[in-house]
């Protein structure tokens, strides 16, 4: 696992890719910082990290699209599972680098309340605890961004579908107050996740019969549901969709709330995507 590690993140500074994220994460902060704190005189940190997030929906497609789409293109992956590290260490492995990556703007960031305290007064428990959910909220990201790019071959498809699934999950509090709270409504909501979550299956173990199947059961569950008791879709829809709002607790720790169900949420975000990304190449490497 640690030659897996050291290999992809001396990758990320042998191209421009780890460079261009650095270099723009920290202009996009200066910028900030420089805004609300020095011009603005606000003296909380957790402004700028407030204002940060959507950086993710941009930088993170960009920083992992090629981690596992590029090994498929150039069909190196076959090298990775005939070797003698199993595929979850390989999947960790280039987590961590990429998460290193990461964590290294992050450390940069860490001494600008410290700056900041030498023109005024800061609260630190404000400014820190809005950095750990700050980084909390792109370890999860990452993640995600992990799991859809060892589902397609095409850097660039990669980097689309990441951009794509981090804005709706980005958005998702303003698309939620869009949907329509009926029975009937959340019924067929329901029943196209099911149809999505059946074709999500087929890309990852490229197996109809058990995408069918699966679809089949969840699409005959929903309707079953609806029909002897539809009352269990009261609010339902909002409920569900809350949960994959991955910004909603961040709010916490923005107001420097150490929110422990929210660095569970992010932590089982992380751990979920890892064990879907493994599953995913595992059954790949045994086709």
């Amino acid at each position: 696992m640690l030659a897996i590690f050291k290999k992809e993140l001396r990758s990320y500074f042998t191209s421009m890719v780890g460079y261009l994220f650095i270099g723009f994460f920290l202009a996009i902060v200066g910028i900030y910082f420089m805004a609300y704190n020095l011009q603005g005189g606000y003296a909380n940190f957790e402004y700028v990290l407030n204002s940060m997030v959507f950086v993710f929906v941009i930088l993170v497609p960009i920083l992992t699209m090629r981690l596992m789409a590029e090994e498929k293109r150039q069909k190196t992956d076959q090298l990775l599972f005939t070797s003698p590290l199993s595929v979850s260490k390989i999947v960790i492995g280039k987590y961590l680098a990429v998460l290193t990556v990461f964590l290294s703007t992050m450390v940069i960031t860490m001494f600008y309340p410290l700056i900041l305290s030498k023109y005024g007064t800061v609260s630190f428990k404000l400014a820190y605890t809005g950095v750990l959910g700050f980084i909390l909220v792109g370890a999860a990201y990452l993640a995600i961004g992990l799991f859809l790019s060892a589902l397609v071959e095409s850097q660039a498809i990669a980097a689309v579908v990441t951009f794509v699934v981090l804005l709706v999950t980005y958005l998702m509090q303003g698309i939620v107050s869009l949907l329509p709270t009926s029975n009937q409504a959340a019924w067929l909501i329901f029943s196209a996740i099911a149809l999505l979550i059946a074709i999500a299956l087929y890309f990852m173990v490229h197996n109809a019969t058990v995408a069918i199947g699966l679809g089949v059961v969840l699409e005959a569950a929903c309707t079953i549901v609806y029909f002897v008791k539809p009352s269990l879709y009261d609010g339902l829809v909002v409920k569900v969709f809350n949960w994959f709002s991955v910004i909603d607790r961040f709010d916490n720790f923005m107001n420097g709330i150490l929110d422990l169900a929210g660095i569970v949420y992010y932590i089982s975000i992380v751990v979920i995507f890892i064990f879907l990304t493994i599953q995913s190449l595992n059954k790949r490497r045994w086709r």
